[in-house]
């Protein structure tokens, strides 16, 4: 079978999750361009992956996209920019016939994450939002309760992120913690376990309600936010999410009750299952317990690698990848009528047709 001819585009910091699933899946994938507005940071990228390689291929170097675009024959863009440009990227690419990997959150917007789901649909191309931790073998596991219906009716949710991130984290990249490129707590650290409780909850919401605010960073967004998710199946969704729990990360953990099931995972990266419990006793606790995989190096987990081959597999059967722009565009939602909220001061009520990051500029000068 051909390999698939992928590109990354934005070369920072999650950039060498994208480089390891590469080379894992090098049998059905390799890497053909790195670009970068930092020409370094894509040398350096290419550097990364021939050496993991251990081979000897040609890799081109950009500074800008559309000119790589251009010049080189792609199957497959990933993109790993500041969160603000990945609608704008991902729409060009899907319009040039690339299939497209971006990186949570999809967009800043519901208008901007419509426009790529359709862009996708018009050219016949794949998008997939990079919400790695659905393919935790433990997430994969309480998908698979939920779906046989082991907890019964479903009572609550919990999604707790308690974190550290202080100020050297947004002073080493100025647009984090911005309304115009990123958002705050909610958006970019929590969206992965947002993602993980409304997949598990049913998906379908009927209100949100939220409190934020910036308590301890210097930054336009919030650094804590709390939100109370109501779902149309009558179920409660609980999410705590800080930046700001002294001296360092704490936790992540993703809980689910119901009448007749008791699930908790946490570890570094939603990937631990930490209580196990359900009426129809088909399975021993202790031993689901002592079969968990270690945690990985850092909180990007062990997902990258599954969510490429999914998307290889995606686009060799022709199929939607498991997390397409629909399933992408849930968590972000969340969020932004969790932004919604804070603004009004009310619950949302969906479907909300649109918002975006943007309408919140100003709105420590509106709480004041």
């Amino acid at each position: 079978m051909k390999k698939l001819k992928f590109a990354i585009i934005g070369c920072g910091r999650i950039s060498y999750k994208h480089v390891e699933a590469l080379v894992a899946n090098r049998e059905e994938a390799v890497l053909v361009a790195t670009c970068d507005i930092a020409q370094e940071k894509a040398e350096e990228k290419k550097k990364e992956y021939l050496s993991k390689l251990d081979e000897s291929i040609e890799v081109g170097v950009y500074v800008d996209y559309k000119d790589m675009l251009s010049k080189e024959d792609i199957d497959v863009a990933v993109i790993a920019t500041e969160s603000g440009y990945h609608p704008e990227i991902a729409i060009y690419c899907m319009n040039e016939k690339k299939h497209v990997i971006v990186e949570k959150p999809m967009a800043l917007s519901i208008e901007d994450a419509d426009k790529m789901i359709e862009c996708a649909k018009s050219n016949n191309v794949k998008l997939c939002v990079s919400h790695q931790n659905r393919f935790n073998a433990p997430i994969q596991q309480l998908r698979t309760a939920v779906e046989e219906d082991r907890f019964g009716r479903l009572v609550n949710g919990t999604a707790r992120i308690l974190w550290n991130r202080n100020m050297g984290y947004y002073t080493q990249a100025p647009w984090r913690g911005t309304w115009e490129l990123d958002g705050g707590t909610l958006m970019n650290q929590c969206i992965h376990n947002i993602d993980l409780l409304q997949w598990m909850m049913g998906g379908e919401i009927d209100t949100v309600y939220a409190q934020c605010d910036t308590f301890l960073r210097d930054i336009e967004a919030e650094d804590f936010g709390a939100i109370i998710i109501r779902f149309k199946n009558g179920a409660i969704g609980i999410i705590e999410g800080s930046a700001c729990v002294y001296p360092k990360n704490l936790e992540e953990t993703l809980s689910i009750f119901g009448e007749t099931g008791t699930v908790s995972i946490g570890g570094l990266a939603v990937n631990k299952i930490e209580t196990w419990r359900f009426a129809d006793n088909k399975d021993n606790e202790d031993e689901i317990l002592k079969a968990q995989e270690g945690d990985p190096d850092t909180v990007y987990g062990f997902g990258h690698i599954p969510l490429f081959k999914d998307m290889i597999d995606a686009i060799n059967d022709n199929r939607e990848p498991l997390i397409n722009g629909e399933e992408g565009k849930k968590g972000m939602s969340i969020i932004l009528a969790a932004y919604k909220s804070r603004l009004t001061g009310m619950p949302v009520k969906f479907p909300m047709e649109s918002f975006s990051t943007m309408e919140m500029v100003g709105i420590d000068k509106i709480n004041k």
